[in-house]
């Protein structure tokens, strides 16, 4: 288990901090699932995770035992895969695999194993002669993903893992991810994909402005979440009406109506019709993920 106490981390000369007194509880053995829009802190997370940077508050344990000193003791048990291409395009992808098991230390049949389980997982046997550049993008990020298992981590760190890949790739690559924690490798997810997140992770937090939203399980989330009517209009409506609504991002002419009533609902197409109102769009029900991030961070999750 992963506990994550009042972290807080502020890179110099910032005017706010990037985390802001974060409290995460990560259960082992599972695909936990980090939302936000750029900037809420997600990537700063991460990199505490990793070692890159060190909180300025709070503290960091892994089954109860302070991170840094985790780390110290078992240097492969924590491994990222950063959302940038982190292997050398000239190397052929077997050269690639070599060369960081070698960084981890691996030697001899523990190398040789290493690289075999990490092609077999990621389905390179077909490449592992071609050049890392000559790859095309769902191969590369496959390549990624298996220099971050050489290791045989038990906690992988995943930064926009799909990015630039076409959907076949991308389908492969959560298939592939959702299995680990069958192998006692526990995830924590990063992406900028909606659905993404909905399909493998078994717990979701949403992060804006380096503090936690909202987090549990995807039912968790959405179980109280109230019926909304949202629609578009053709124009701007009048202030009484206005005052009824909320005003969703990206639009000026998209609003939201919370109620549970469909009475409430024909009562205020009625006062729309009435004032000259036409509605473009209408979507009536309870929330889903999407909505529910929208109506937390007020903003797009690719803003």
């Amino acid at each position: 288990m992963l506990a994550i106490d009042d972290v807080s981390f502020r890179y110099s000369g910032a005017p706010d901090a990037a985390l802001a007194a974060v409290n995460l509880t990560i259960p082992a053995d599972g695909v936990y699932g980090l939302l936000g829009p750029n900037g809420a802190g997600k990537t700063t997370l991460i990199s505490l995770l990793s070692g890159l940077l060190t909180a300025t508050g709070g503290t960091l344990r892994i089954d109860g035992q302070p991170l840094a000193a985790f780390r110290r003791e078992h240097p492969q048990a924590i491994a990222l895969v950063p959302q940038e291409h982190a292997f050398y395009p000239m190397l052929t992808v077997a050269e690639n695999l070599a060369f960081f098991a070698g960084v981890l230390g691996l030697a001899g049949h523990a190398r040789a194993a290493a690289i075999e389980a990490a092609v077999a997982f990621a389905r390179l046997e077909q490449v592992a002669g071609k050049r890392a550049e000559q790859l095309s993008g769902g191969l590369r990020r496959r390549l990624n993903l298996a220099i971050g298992l050489l290791g045989a981590p038990r906690l992988l760190l995943l930064d926009e893992p799909t990015v630039g890949v076409d959907p076949q790739s991308r389908s492969f690559l959560l298939e592939s991810i959702a299995r680990l924690p069958a192998a006692g490798t526990t995830v924590i997810y990063t992406s900028h994909y909606m659905e993404e997140v909905e399909a493998i992770c078994q717990r979701i937090a949403i992060l804006a402005r380096g503090q936690v939203l909202a987090e549990g399980t995807l039912a968790e989330l959405l179980r109280d979440g109230e019926a909304a009517a949202e629609f578009e209009l053709d124009r701007p409506p009048p202030a009484a009406i206005a005052a009824m609504l909320e005003a969703m991002p990206g639009c000026d002419l998209k609003f939201r109506l919370r109620t549970g009533s469909t009475a409430t609902l024909a009562a205020l197409l009625e006062q729309l019709a009435g004032a000259s109102c036409t509605v473009r769009q209408l979507a009536f029900g309870r929330q889903n993920l999407e909505q529910l991030f929208m109506r937390l961070t007020r903003r797009s999750l690719r803003d």
